[in-house]
């Protein structure tokens, strides 16, 4: 007696054998193969299940070679990670095209930095943007072989915008001309702590690079590529003191926007991604999303071809993907705007793009950006100590000047640069009134208007003096950042130097550099401004800058309203 198992349901998928693996279509083996096969199986007088066998593993071979005609072929991708949201696309990308793409998703400027090291296996990139690779492959380092690119086929685009609160939103566009929102007016925002920001970390993540190239390039007011002199060093401080919260990746950002709400009222990050939010359910309100009018940085998601062997099998991917179709499903999951005009825009994609700013073409920019931008978990406020010339000729239209250069730093100078360049939360402003000797020193740190007043009027309030000590005032100040700098080392502080005398008073020159050399490495780290005012000496200033590792700045040519907004909070 022959003892059966348990009766089991027959497996479909197992029963139709290794084509089942290759999808629905796979079970259809094609009439054509299954012909001459059959004819073949007569004529050699082979079992009935063996040539179903061999039936089956024919169609098996027909069916998986995804409509190329051959075997499949797979190519190793290295992407941003952004395109995580493309997965459910890329299983039909390998029916269709016999091309199947093993991704390895990464921050895209971490991605790039790999490409830049030359050390890689990858066929292809598949990048947010591929400005950032190619900017610093321009400069590689000695020694390395950055990646060479084959082929580039943009996939779809992306501006990187701005998403407000509701109310926030409201706020600002009622004091905007017209109500059209800039970065000027965000960085204002920030500055006086209404706007509360989330950005990717500009030096892993495309978008918050992108963001800063968009502020820095809105804040030179050039209208064209940012060059290494355009970026001054103070117009991005009062921006990065509105960032409260950062991540290494967009997508980890907005995760953390919709985890912890109330920590910030604004994200900066691709259009398609705050689309995609408010869409997702995850906030209580949506996000207002602004296209900020002095520019934008686009991304456009380039695919690129590394290895020259893998063309056929690319070609076939940027067909398939900017196909009309396939652009209209990517639109659709993705809420990026297509790149081929057959496609009929989403409604919420129809803002007009006609402002996109230029990137960078000099390696140098990235990296002064990236240097004064720092790390954005670190928020270390800075202090600029003001020594002011008090002396007698300073009384009357000088001493207005001086008070007009202030109230414009706190907020009085409406233009785009003084939204730029002004004072900011958090910032510790010192300023000492000297004559021929120190007369009065005052240190605030900027919480909010009733600061800014006070500090105003500090450095209009009398107490004149009939001499000049100009060296002896710097040796002061040099005193006080040295005291700030041991109790915060890890704070920025530089000094600006405004007179319009020449020194006859106090200690020299040659006492000055003795006393200075002798300070710590982190005082004498402290870079001073002079500002050239009045009937100074301009050769006795340059000799501060020079001594210092400052600059001066000549305000008799323009204002020194002007003159502080150009050298203030610098280090």
């Amino acid at each position: 007696m022959t003892t059966r198992g348990p009766m089991t349901t027959p497996d479909p998928v197992a029963a139709r054998g290794p084509l089942a693996a290759c999808g629905p279509m796979a079970a259809r083996t094609p009439i054509v193969a299954r012909r001459p096969m059959a004819a073949l199986c007569r004529a050699r007088g082979l079992p009935a299940a063996l040539c179903l066998v061999l039936v089956a593993a024919l169609g098996s071979l027909v069916s998986c070679s995804g409509g190329g005609g051959g075997p499949e072929t797979t190519l190793h991708v290295l992407a941003s990670d952004e395109l995580t949201d493309m997965e459910p696309l890329l299983g039909r990308l390998r029916q269709d095209t016999g091309v199947r793409l093993d991704m390895d998703y990464r921050p895209t400027n971490d991605a790039s930095d790999t490409l830049l090291t030359g050390r890689h296996s990858y066929d292809l990139a598949w990048l947010s943007s591929d400005r950032y690779f190619r900017l610093k492959a321009k400069r590689a380092a000695a020694g390395t072989h950055p990646a060479a690119i084959v082929q580039s086929a943009s996939v779809m685009r992306s501006p990187v915008v701005v998403g407000l609160t509701r109310d926030v939103a409201r706020t600002l566009r009622a004091e905007a001309p017209g109500g059209r929102l800039s970065w000027a007016d965000l960085a204002d925002a920030a500055a006086t702590g209404t706007v509360r920001f989330g950005m990717a970390d500009p030096r892993h993540s495309n978008s918050g690079l992108a963001a800063l190239v968009g502020v820095a390039t809105a804040a030179a007011g050039t209208g064209s590529a940012l060059r290494p002199q355009d970026v001054s060093c103070d117009r991005l401080r009062g921006f990065r003191s509105g960032q409260t919260l950062t991540a290494e990746s967009s997508h980890a950002l907005l995760d953390a926007f919709a985890e912890r709400p109330g920590r910030t009222n604004a994200l900066i990050t691709y259009e398609s991604e705050l689309l995609t939010l408010n869409a997702s359910g995850r906030l209580k309100q949506p996000l207002e999303i602004v296209h900020p009018a002095d520019g934008m940085v686009l991304s456009d998601y380039p695919l690129l071809l590394l290895d020259q062997r893998s063309r056929d099998a690319y070609d076939r991917v940027v067909k398939w993907l900017t196909a009309a179709d396939h652009q209209r499903e990517i639109m659709r999951r993705t809420l990026r705007r297509p790149v081929s005009t057959a496609v009929a825009r989403d409604p919420r994609l129809t803002a007009p793009l006609d402002n996109a700013l230029y990137f960078p073409d000099d390696p140098a920019v990235l990296d002064r950006l990236l240097a004064d931008y720092g790390d954005p978990r670190r928020r270390v406020a800075d202090q600029v100590i003001f020594l002011l010339d008090f002396s007698a000729s300073m009384r009357g239209s000088r001493t207005t000047a001086l008070r007009a250069a202030f109230a414009g730093l706190s907020g009085a100078d409406s233009s785009a640069t003084g939204k730029f360049v002004r004072f900011y939360q958090g910032e510790k402003l010192t300023v000492i009134r000297f004559g021929g000797r120190p007369l009065a020193e005052r240190t605030v740190t900027v919480h909010g208007g009733a600061d800014l007043t006070a500090l105003t009027d500090f450095v209009a309030d009398g107490g004149y003096d009939g001499s000049t000590a100009v060296w002896s005032a710097l040796d002061h100040g040099y005193g006080t950042a040295e005291r700030a700098l041991g109790a915060d080392p890890g704070r920025a502080v530089a000094i600006v130097l405004m007179t319009d005398g020449e020194n006859n008073a106090g200690i020299d020159r040659a006492t000055f550099v003795s006393r200075y050399r002798a300070r710590p490495a982190d005082a004498r780290a402290v870079h001073t401004y002079p500002v050239h005012f009045g009937d100074a000496d301009a050769a006795e200033l340059r000799q501060v800058a020079s001594v210092t590792g400052g600059r001066m700045v000549d305000a008799r040519h323009s204002s020194l309203s002007s003159a502080f907004k150009e050298i203030r909070g610098c280090s």
